[in-house]
């Protein structure tokens, strides 16, 4: 094998194959211009986006904002399983709905794992914490995950208008998720001792780097909710301020690596790849399979076939193939329900959605066993759970 091959991550092998089947579709005629040039019209918002944001967090790691945070949440809890059981749900929830799903998988996932260590603690229900949150907890801001900026568009919802229509699902969902972790990972008997040895005072090792990206984080988080600026603009400024400052403390930090080059190639071909399978007969399918969306069932039935589609073909297409063939477009309270199935059912296969393969890919390469029985089962349990208390709170409030 070439050396460039073996220096390949298997999912950069996975991006780069789609990426090459996405354009022979177009190139082929297999899938026509008029639709490929409207799919990569919905998604090119999404990749600046997506690059400013994963620099932005991992620059957020680099600082060391991450790990302050998670020793000051074991300092807090004072050795109490239950209080670092909330104050742990709740770090990762708010890391996946400010910045994104993504960073939670990918920055949050080690900072957890070596924080189990350092308090001697089981791996696994911290670990268990993060993924699932990462889905569970994405249903509030646009930025929190892409499928939701997919859902703001077609709806003409602003961050605001999203989180006023979302509220109340997102509480539901999270509170499955606290009911399931606790049933499967974290009650007595399932973790590892009563107790945990309290760590010491983490300190960042540049104050300077520690603060700037903390308060950029603060500050584009602001700017998303308060001001009317494409997430691409409000992402990229924060990412560049970030950059900035590490420019001047730490410029060896900087190096192309920090740009998801994985992900601007997964995500235009993934999506070509399945808007080819619509145009040849996955759309009817589905449109057959959603039906109408009035009342309780029929958005149970949407986000239901969203969640399962998720866990067949990946969340990100699976809202853009749902969402173009809903009847007649769709309803809000359709479109949302979709996003629920997308977001919260996308639990039970490793490739679900693309935290999971990060996440999956984290844990195996700090040695922690994830046995794929139980984690298929227990997560089965949450996706039911809480796509469809999400969905009867959607239905309540709409």
């Amino acid at each position: 094998m070439p050396p460039l091959l073996r220096r390949l991550h298997p999912l950069d092998l996975v991006a780069a194959v789609l990426l090459l089947c996405g354009l022979l579709c177009v190139a082929s005629g297999l899938l026509p211009t008029g639709p490929a040039a409207d799919v990569l019209h919905r998604i090119a918002p999404l990749l600046p986006f997506l690059a400013t944001v994963i620099v932005l967090a991992e620059l957020t790691s680099q600082a060391e904002v991450f790990d302050v945070l998670a020793i000051r949440t074991a300092r807090a809890a004072r050795g109490s399983f239950g209080g670092l059981f909330l104050l742990c749900f709740g770090l990762a929830a708010l890391t996946t709905a400010v910045l994104n799903l993504d960073t939670t998988a990918v920055l949050l996932t080690p900072v957890m794992l070596a924080l189990a260590e350092r308090v001697g603690a089981a791996p696994l229900p911290l670990a268990m914490t993060t993924v699932w949150l990462a889905n569970t907890a994405s249903l509030l801001l646009p930025v929190s995950n892409l499928t939701n900026l997919l859902a703001a568009e077609r709806v003409s919802l602003s961050p605001t208008g999203l989180a006023g229509q979302m509220w109340a699902p997102q509480l539901a969902a999270l509170a499955a998720t606290m009911a399931c972790l606790w049933l499967c990972y974290w009650r007595r008997g399932r973790r590892s001792a009563d107790r945990y040895r309290v760590p010491p005072v983490r300190r960042p090792a540049d104050p300077v780097l520690y603060r700037t990206c903390g308060v950029t984080c603060g500050a584009f988080l602001a700017a998303v909710l308060l001001l009317k600026v494409p997430l691409w603009a409000a992402s990229s400024v924060a990412a560049g301020l970030a950059v900035a400052a590490f420019a001047v403390r730490r410029p060896g930090v900087l190096r192309p690596g920090l740009v998801p080059w994985r992900l601007l190639a997964f995500v235009p071909g993934l999506f070509l790849v399945v808007e080819t399978l619509r145009v040849h007969g996955l759309g009817s399918l589905l449109g057959t399979l959603l039906g109408g969306g009035h009342g309780l069932p029929g958005l149970l039935r949407t986000a239901g076939v969203g969640a399962g589609l998720s866990n067949v073909i990946n969340n990100l297409p699976a809202y853009l193939a749902g969402e173009s063939a809903l009847p007649g477009g769709g309803g809000h309270s359709q479109l949302l329900a979709l996003l629920i199935g997308t977001n919260t059912g996308a639990l039970v296969t490793p490739w679900a959605s693309l935290a999971m393969l990060l996440w999956f890919e984290r844990c195996r390469a700090q040695g922690v066993r994830v046995p794929l029985g139980r984690f298929t089962l227990t997560s089965a349990l949450l996706a039911t759970t809480a796509v469809t208390t999400a969905t009867a709170a959607l239905a309540w409030t709409t």
